[in-house]
């Protein structure tokens, strides 16, 4: 309970995006409840069992627009049995708002070997994202923010390019402008700190790998596959093959935020109407292409170069965890440990080793039991970074340096 869905939903609120009337009803409803301190965190909570019961939501709720962006809220849930669904709508995000609890006891937990502050911000790096952070009193905010940078470190990010914002979620304070409470504090707001990122390179004139998120049948218009592209352009007409199975169909529309596109451009999360392909034919995982340049094919196997982040034992040849690459969760078998490798300057230190164990890198051949497409990290880096997943936990993150494909045409296994 770090304020994730508290802030997203206040700051939705105060950005427009939810009628004062919606808020006043969720705040009488909390009221009776007795759970009064819940009303911003009910926003979200409200919208997704509405929406989940079949009732269509404005999805202008779920966005707000900053001086810069266009900003498309991923409420990242963080029970440990929910991180499966956080990683896929993770993997979509070009930044992370990492919610830190300042609480007595609530910082500590979260940053605690197996706290939740820990694996989000280890998964936010993996997936490629800048970040953002959050405390409250100038002590336990300098004390915060020296504890969060030196993990931040070790996991990668750069701490002196991260904005460590002091927030309340519940109040509202230096959200969207300064407060009073936190007159110690001389940076910028949550919502000038949103500003402050920059926006990632897109690479437009790659081939088309668009991941699907979700797969709609809408009435009146057909099958919709929903999902973020990383790379290429999408557009009308355009003939598409859907990895890992070689389905291919002809794209009618592409529509983004209930506007039509002549073109969609990486870094738009897009749903785009396909001809004669049936709901079930699509799944999750799967990823759209262009079919007259460079179209997904399953990987038969690929070679990644992984580092051992948190297991309790040894890795050896045969361990199959589940991958989390893109929006696709699929069981894997290291087939092969190749190499033990110097995680610093990536040396190998030594040839077919028995195992891996905690704080060890090295490359390993996997198998996927599932048809599945990854990509190298080189060429397509979205489709070629992972975390992998065991015991409800991040075990390890990595890289993807080759990939065996079957020959161009050929349908090597049926998706079941």
């Amino acid at each position: 309970m770090s304020g994730k869905s508290t802030t997203t939903g206040h700051l939705i609120y105060k950005l427009g995006g939810i009628d004062k009337r919606v808020i006043e009803r969720f705040e009488k409803e909390a009221a009776e409840m007795n759970k009064r301190s819940f009303k911003y965190a009910w926003v979200l909570d409200k919208l997704k069992a509405e929406r989940e019961r079949g009732i269509t939501i404005d999805i202008t709720l779920w966005k707000f627009e900053t001086t810069k962006y266009y900003c498309t809220v991923i409420d990242a849930p963080g029970h440990r049995d929910f991180i499966k669904n956080m990683l896929t709508g993770t993997s979509q995000a070009d930044c992370a708002v990492l919610v830190i609890d300042s609480t007595t006891g609530g910082f500590e937990a979260g940053i605690s070997k197996d706290g939740q502050t820990r694996e989000h911000a280890l998964l936010a790096f993996t997936l490629g994202m800048d970040a953002t952070t959050p405390a409250y009193s100038q002590a336990r905010y300098d004390e915060i923010v020296k504890e969060v940078s030196s993990y931040l470190k070790k996991v990668g990010y750069n701490p002196l390019k991260i904005a460590f914002v002091p927030i309340s979620g519940f109040e509202g304070d230096n959200m969207i402008e300064r407060s009073s409470n936190l007159d110690w504090y001389k940076g910028p707001t949550l919502l000038e700190a949103l500003d402050q990122i920059y926006e990632p390179k897109r690479p437009s004139d790659k081939p088309l790998r668009l991941p699907l998120q979700d797969v709609y049948k809408i009435g009146g218009i057909g099958t919709v596959p929903v999902g973020r592209f990383e790379s290429g352009i999408i557009k009308p007409g355009m003939v598409v093959t859907f990895g890992p199975t070689g389905l291919k169909t002809e794209v009618k529309s592409v529509e983004m935020h209930h506007e039509a596109l002549q073109e969609g451009l990486p870094g738009d999360n897009v749903g785009f109407n396909v001809e004669n392909v049936a709901v079930k034919d699509l799944k999750r995982g799967f990823v759209a292409s262009n079919s007259r340049d460079d179209p997904t094919r399953e990987a038969l196997s690929f070679v990644s170069q992984i580092v051992i982040m948190n297991h309790p034992g040894l890795i050896g040849n045969g361990y199959t965890p589940v991958l989390d690459s893109h929006t696709s969760h699929i069981a894997v078998k290291f087939a092969e440990i190749l190499t033990k490798i110097d995680r610093r300057s990536g040396k190998e230190l030594e040839r077919e080793p028995k195992f891996l164990k905690n704080g060890d890198a090295g490359t390993v051949k996997m198998l996927p039991t599932k048809p599945m497409v990854v990509e190298t990290f080189s060429q397509y880096p979205p489709l070629g970074r992972f975390a992998v997943r065991d015991m409800r936990q991040t075990v390890a993150v990595g890289v993807i340096k080759e990939v065996e494909k079957p020959p161009t045409g050929i349908k090597i296994r049926k998706y079941g």
